[in-house]
């Protein structure tokens, strides 16, 4: 496994991380199907074994459920681990919504410590709050309290798209910022990506193999369990993924699957801190954290790659 600087913080972090969304499993609200609790242990146990030092999650994600196991299977091994979550999708009051009112970022927090087993979170990031906000930035002045109060070692912005993070980054304030970036949504590369380097602003990429479409697993006729925030997909958009997925399937070799093909992508850019595709099962993390070991992929490939994707999703790359 191989090691990046978080940005400007002086967090070390393994370049693939574990996206731990799925194993919140589906009490409450969407993820991506059913889990199992004594799985999901195995899967963080594991890659942690295999030197993944980073975990993201939020306190939204089965409604505590993924927090809770992330404090469980790492208690101990705190002082090894760079553990990050979200606030500001408000599941404690009613009806879901949207909440970024100081009082409930403090008290959100305290809830997320709970859970984790912790006294101080190493990143806490805004979940994806509205452009507006983003643009005036008077948001941080609670994390920066809360950062004084040493509950907080470091904030971050989880952001929808490119502008917003690049909104974001000129406010000064984040250390990381977390979007999307996969051989279907190659956007960010082009503004976002030389803000944040030259900003010294961490980047996490999250859906790095498209909503597991990059598995190679999936056609635009799968079927998903009505769980699974799949399943909500418009049959044009699934079979956009779908043909990503074949568009690029020559990636796939004897020594490397698509998915793993598909995460070197990702980090063979420079400007990025850590990956973190979603992990459900011990087996997912092994294949997943072994990309850090593979080779970039050759001028060639990206080439390939470019003729691959020619004519499919044009608005998205």
């Amino acid at each position: 496994m191989r090691y990046r600087r978080l940005g400007r913080t002086e967090l070390q972090v393994s370049e693939v991380g574990f996206g731990a969304w799925a194993i919140g499993g589906n009490a409450h609200g969407h993820s991506y199907g059913p889990t199992d609790n004594t799985e999901s242990l195995r899967a963080v146990a594991r890659a942690f074994d295999l030197g993944c030092t980073f975990f993201d999650t939020a306190d939204v994600y089965g409604h505590g459920l993924s927090e809770k196991l992330l404090g469980q299977a790492l208690a101990k091994h705190r002082s090894a681990c760079v553990i990050a979550t979200k606030v500001g999708s408000d599941f404690y009051h009613g009806p879901f919504r949207k909440n970024f009112d100081p009082g409930y970022i403090r008290e959100a927090l305290d809830k997320s410590l709970q859970r984790l087993r912790m006294d101080c979170v190493d990143l806490y990031q805004l979940h994806n709050p509205p452009l507006m906000m983003l643009e005036r930035g008077e948001h941080y002045e609670v994390l920066d309290d809360l950062k004084q109060q040493g509950k907080i070692r470091h904030y971050g912005v989880s952001v929808h798209d490119a502008y917003e993070g690049i909104m974001a980054i000129h406010t000064g304030k984040p250390d990381a910022l977390q979007v999307e970036y996969n051989l279907l949504r190659q956007d960010p590369r082009e503004e976002l990506f030389p803000e944040a380097r030259d900003n010294d602003v961490g980047l996490i990429i999250r859906s790095p193999l498209c909503s597991g479409m990059l598995s190679g697993n999936y056609t635009a006729d799968t079927t998903f369990d009505p769980s699974d925030v799949r399943a909500s997909w418009p049959p044009g958009y699934l079979a956009l993924q779908a043909d990503v997925a074949n568009g690029v399937g020559f990636l796939a070799a004897e020594q490397r699957s698509l998915a793993q093909a598909a995460l070197r992508f990702v980090l063979d850019a420079p400007e990025i801190s850590v990956v973190i595709p979603g992990i459900k099962t011990a087996a997912q993390a092994a294949e997943n954290l072994a990309v850090s070991d593979m080779p970039e992929l050759t001028a060639e490939e990206r080439e390939a790659i470019r003729d691959g994707l020619q004519g499919i999703g044009e608005d998205f790359l």
